[in-house]
């Protein structure tokens, strides 16, 4: 028998976590190029509470947020060449219902491919950290030998810089709390410092020697990253993952500074049919280097759909580990459209 209606969680305005709602919907058709997911797993982001608690333009009471899920098509629109009962894993868009839901409808350029080996909940990891990595990546020439450092490689996104930086060839120093340093270690990050001492940027400084740093990933915030802008040296990359350089950071004509800003998101708003295609080919790429092992994801912290709302809180207070709601499979008998 096929679903008629879905659950989801329901955002109103002003309530932030508080005022999310469990209801009922119709289950949509989806339209061309389109397909409509029944989720198995869904994944938490930071950009999720931030959205819940601030609002977003295109938010209306009702919206259902998340942007991280992973689960089987089970209908495609005009146009698609999706096949029901393919199973994928996707980001969706900001500014549409979101992965808090039983189903989904998601742009079909932008989903991807989930290969057999890899379990949900591990594929539902990916999405939002991988792809803002991969953009991120993206932004700074290869260099192989040259120094990078990872402000905050003890989060998602920052575990999976510290795993490609070094694949790309580059020698990565990282920050992270003290009980992250270990695992980035045993990565292979040349030094790893306790953001929280007062002095790490002078360690840091000594242990560079002569060096600087040829690029910069910034985890925390603009303002933070504009601080640590002295560390990069002529024709360095300063890389923003949070906010983005209004300013200029460093006086003009010195080092030749390059700012970069990372906005995943607008990929769905401004993104041409060859970035989406290339956006889902880096994805699926990620997605093989789960399963084969070559890529570690963080540490997982299974919760029930039920109990979505306080995930969210336990996420906002800085509880580590990537939280991942798995759900019960929907029917996928669903005839295509």
């Amino acid at each position: 028998m096929l679903h008629t209606d879905y659950v989801a969680w329901s955002w109103t305005p002003g309530l932030g976590i508080d005022g999310l709602r469990r209801v009922r919907r119709s289950l949509p058709h989806p339209a061309a190029g389109e397909v409509l997911i029944a989720n198995r797993a869904l994944a938490l982001n930071p950009v999720d509470w931030k959205m819940i608690e601030w609002g977003h333009p295109a938010w209306r009471e009702g919206q259902v947020p998340g942007v991280d899920g992973v689960g089987v098509v089970t209908a495609a629109g005009n146009g698609v060449d999706i096949v029901p009962g393919t199973r994928v894993a996707y980001h969706q868009a900001l500014g549409r219902d979101g992965s808090f839901a039983e189903y989904c409808r998601v742009e079909a350029a932008t989903v991807l491919r989930v290969p057999a080996a890899l379990d949900d909940a591990a594929a539902a990891c990916l999405p939002c950290p991988g792809l803002t990595t991969w953009q991120a990546l993206e932004k700074v020439p290869p260099a192989p030998g040259r120094d990078v450092l990872v402000v905050g490689a003890g989060g998602a996104v920052g575990l999976f810089l510290v795993q490609l930086a070094l694949q790309r060839g580059w020698r990565v120093w990282a920050t992270a709390a003290p009980c992250h340093h270990r695992r980035l270690l045993g990565l292979g990050v040349v030094g790893v410092f306790d953001y929280r001492q007062g002095d790490w940027v002078s360690v840091l400084r000594e242990r560079l020697g002569e060096r600087r740093l040829y690029a910069l990933f910034d985890t925390v915030s603009g303002r933070h990253a504009a601080t640590l802008a002295p560390l990069l040296g002529y024709n360095g990359h300063l890389v923003c993952i949070q906010d983005r350089q209004e300013t200029a950071p460093l006086p003009a004509f010195g080092t030749a500074l390059s700012l970069h800003e990372v906005a995943l998101n607008s990929v769905h708003a401004h993104g041409s049919r060859i970035d989406r295609q290339e956006l889902r080919q880096a994805g699926e790429r990620l997605l093989q280097a789960l399963a084969d092992g070559s890529l570690l994801a963080p540490d997982r912290r299974v919760f029930a759909f039920d109990a979505l709302p306080n995930a969210l809180r336990a996420l906002k207070g800085g509880s580590g580990g990537k939280w991942v709601a798995q759900l019960q499979a929907a029917p996928t008998t669903q005839h295509e459209l």
